[in-house]
C-alpha cells in the first residue's frame, strides 16, 4: 500500500513536515510506503477554467499538478498537510488541489484522504474543512483521528512540543492504515460501489 504526503508549507523542515513525519513513522511501521510531494513554495497557477483538461485528460499548465496526477491514481491514500494562513490553507496548495482534482478524470472512489493542519494559534478547523471538501466531492472516505487533525506551532520545531497534536497525528495514521486495509479487503469481496452516470443540473437553465 502507498500513501502520498502533500507538504503544503513553503518550509522544507517546518512544523507541517514535523506533523506529517509523525504520521510517516506509523505508516512505515505498518508496512505502508510513502512518497512526499512538496508544493508549498512552488509558483502553482490557479485554474483558469479553460476546459482543456476535459479534452486532453491533463491540465494545460504542465507543472507539479500533471506530475502528481499518476501518483494520485496509483496510491491508496493521500494526506494533505498545510500551514494556516488567514484561517485558510496556503494558496499554493489550494491551487494545486483544485487543478489536480478537476483535471484528473480517473476514479478516486475509495481512495482515502486525510488532512493535517498546522497553526500558531487559530483558523485550524476552517482549514481542516477546506481540505476535506476535495475528498468529499470525489467519493474518497475521509479519515478522522481523535480531534480535528490539528497541531499547534509557530516557530520551526514547536509542533513537536504539542503532545496532544502529535498523538493526534499518530492516531490519524493508524486509522488511515486500518481504513485502507479494510477497503482493500472489501474490494476483494464485494468490488467497489456501482456508480451511476452523473446527471448534471444547473439551477439556472
Amino acid at each position: 500500500m502507498k500513501v502520498i504526503l502533500i507538504n503544503g508549507s513553503p518550509r522544507a523542515n517546518g512544523n507541517t513536515v514535523t506533523a506529517l513525519s509523525e504520521m510517516e513513522k506509523i505508516f512505515h511501521a505498518e508496512g505502508v510506503e510513502t512518497e512526499w510531494i512538496h508544493v508549498g513554495k512552488l509558483p502553482v497557477r490557479s485554474c483558469i477554467a479553460c476546459g482543456s483538461c476535459g479534452k486532453t485528460g491533463k491540465c494545460v499548465f504542465d507543472d507539479i499538478v500533471n506530475e502528481a496526477a499518476p501518483k494520485l491514481e496509483a496510491c491508496d491514500g493521500m494526506v494533505v498537510g498545510t500551514p494556516v494562513y488567514y484561517a485558510s490553507a496556503n494558496p499554493a496548495v489550494m491551487a494545486f488541489l483544485t487543478r489536480l482534482f478537476y483535471s484528473t478524470r480517473f476514479p478516486k472512489t475509495m481512495k482515502v484522504g486525510a488532512s493535517a493542519v498546522i497553526a500558531r494559534r487559530g483558523g485550524l478547523s476552517s482549514t481542516y474543512d477546506e481540505i476535506n471538501k476535495f475528498y468529499g466531492i470525489s467519493g474518497m472516505p475521509i479519515v478522522s483521528g481523535q480531534y480535528w487533525n490539528s497541531v499547534h506551532g509557530g516557530a520551526p520545531g514547536e509542533a513537536a512540543q504539542d503532545v496532544e497534536g502529535m498523538q493526534g497525528m499518530r492516531t490519524l495514521a493508524r486509522n488511515m492504515v486500518f481504513l485502507m486495509k479494510s477497503i482493500a479487503l472489501g474490494k476483494e469481496a464485494y468490488g467497489v460501489p456501482e456508480k451511476e452516470p452523473t446527471q448534471w443540473m444547473n439551477f439556472i437553465r
